[in-house]
């Protein structure tokens, strides 16, 4: 089957197969995919090694071995309750002997076997194409405001309230600034954010609006897709306010494994330098140390992240001078629910 149509009726096959090694799999995979490796890391260097200081037809054999022991090892452990009509789609690199071999061996058990022609290599660039159609068909809302007004608060209450929303920040796993890492939380790869960003898009009614936050290009080590953040630059604005003492708290809560680890903290503010300058990080090192944590966030907010956020947003989003404007009572769920709410009903 063709990678674009494979894209299309994805949601059609019983499982998604994967028979790619384990850490390709981990680095990017279909959307729903099971990993059944056909090789697996270390026997595909092994493989790969004969290939190279033997022969070809040495390397085969022994590829052929070992995939046949790793098929018939996960045809065991998971295919063997399965039914006749069960009906799998299958893929590897770029679609050859390792989706190949699974699927002969599939096939002649009965089970119908759909092989993604050109492996996940061309599925990927179906999906990339596929990225800016999705991208154009859907209708943006961005929610925008300066650092701490609950703009991620104000998603996560839109959708419980039932609305579109495009959470690009938690796909990321970063809150997209110098001090957004998440301890213990690694981002995904750029393959991996390209394809949840495609999952999450392909998803959305078109008809009904999809909330997203003004984010910028990068978020963390990850970059939005083209075709997604011109869209979202040309899209409508809702600008979220919050007073400025509701924003300090609100960050000491959102941060708070900044506040718990200080020394972490200021390992963080020590990538202001360049910014801010070496006396000013000392400071709100300094302060940090001595838990004087509120001044340096409203420093943080004031002397950085505000001014550098409003240009930024005036700057790239085209139709934020018309934005409909509201306020947060507070940091509360309540009081974002209440956003929510009259956003929605608009």
């Amino acid at each position: 089957m063709p990678a674009a149509q494979a894209l299309a009726e994805l949601d059609q096959f019983d499982a998604i197969l994967d028979a790619r090694t384990e850490s390709e799999y981990a680095l990017d995979h279909l959307p729903g995919a099971e990993n059944w490796p056909s090789l697996r890391d270390e026997e595909r260097i092994i493989v790969g090694t004969l290939y190279k200081q033997v022969s070809p037809f040495e390397a085969r054999k022994r590829g052929g071995v070992l995939a046949a022991r790793n098929i018939a090892n996960n045809i065991e452990a998971f295919a063997m309750d399965k039914p006749r009509q069960w009906a799998p789609l299958a893929y590897c690199w770029r679609g050859g002997k390792r989706s190949g071999s699974l699927s002969l061996v599939l096939d002649q058990v009965g089970f119908k076997v759909t092989l993604v022609e050109g492996g996940y290599k061309a599925f990927r660039a179906a999906m990339l194409e596929d990225t800016v159609l999705q991208s154009q068909r859907l209708r943006f809302e961005v929610v925008c405001g300066t650092t701490g007004c609950g703009k991620t608060r104000l998603l996560h209450a839109l959708a419980a309230e039932g609305a579109q929303v495009l959470d690009l920040e938690g796909l990321a796993n970063h809150r997209s600034s110098l001090l957004g890492a998440v301890p213990g939380l690694p981002q995904p790869s750029q393959k991996r954010f390209d394809t949840l960003v495609w999952d999450t898009l392909r998803r959305f009614d078109a008809s009904r609006p999809v909330y997203v936050e003004s984010e910028s290009k990068k978020v963390g080590n990850v970059t939005v897709p083209v075709a997604l953040i011109e869209r979202m630059h040309a899209s409508p604005c809702i600008q979220l306010d919050l007073s400025n003492a509701e924003r300090i708290e609100l960050l000491l809560e959102d941060y708070s494994h900044l506040v718990q680890d200080t020394d972490y903290f200021c390992q963080r503010l020590d990538l202001m330098t360049d910014f801010r300058g070496k006396v000013v990080v000392q400071a709100w090192k300094d302060q940090v140390m001595a838990g004087d944590f509120r001044p340096v966030v409203q420093e943080l907010l004031t002397q950085h992240y505000d001014p550098s956020y409003l240009k930024s947003i005036q700057r790239n989003f085209s139709l934020y001078g018309s934005a409909f404007c509201i306020e947060a009572a507070d940091r509360s769920a309540a009081a974002m629910q209440n956003v929510a709410k009259t956003l929605i009903a608009r």
